[in-house]
This record gives C-alpha cells, structure tokens and sequence, in this order.
C-alpha cells in the first residue's frame, strides 16, 4: 500500500467527520464512546475480525465505555486506504453497537 497524499487524505476526512490527523504522527485518529463496557467490548470485537480479515490491525486503548483508536500503514510510513476502510468498518461497527 502506498501512503495517501495529504490532498486524498483530507478528502476522505471529510468522509470521516469524526476522525482527525493525530497531532504527533502521521495517523488518523479517534474516540468512541459506549453506554457500557459489553457494548465497547462488542465494537471492538467487530472491529478486530475485520482488522483481521484485512491483516491490519489498529492502535488502541479501552477503559470501560471508552475505546481510543490510531490508523496507520506503519509499512508505508503514514495513512493509506487500507486506514481509511478500517476506520469506515469502524464508524459502521460503532452505529451498530450504540456508539458515538
């Protein structure tokens, strides 16, 4: 996979209004919020079957309600599509399980 150019990247951000470029690297992130853990947990089940159908596996952190997630290619030293289809899946998985 080759790395998005900034101009492709900010385009498909628009798409993904709830992501946003990580202040620190090269990486799209955000922050879902669940009514409970069950339905955090339930998101991030989805969400890891499909990084894993994808054999691409996202940065993340859960404390109860909350999961925090970071996209990047690290192969390709920034955001690719794969990113962008991985953090789609993720939007449509949270919808799915209550999230915002």
């Amino acid at each position: 996979m080759t790395k998005l150019t900034i101009e492709d990247l900010k385009a498909a951000l628009k798409r993904l209004p709830d992501w946003r470029l990580a202040d620190s690297r090269e990486a799209i992130i955000r922050k879902f919020q669940f009514v409970d853990f069950d339905a955090a947990f339930s998101f991030m089940t989805r969400a890891a079957l499909k990084a894993a159908a994808m054999d691409h596996h996202p940065e993340w952190f859960n404390v109860y309600n909350r999961v925090e997630v970071a996209l990047a290619t690290h192969d390709a030293g920034g955001v690719t599509q794969k990113d962008i289809d991985l953090a789609t899946a993720m939007d449509g998985y949270a919808a799915m399980s209550g999230g915002k």
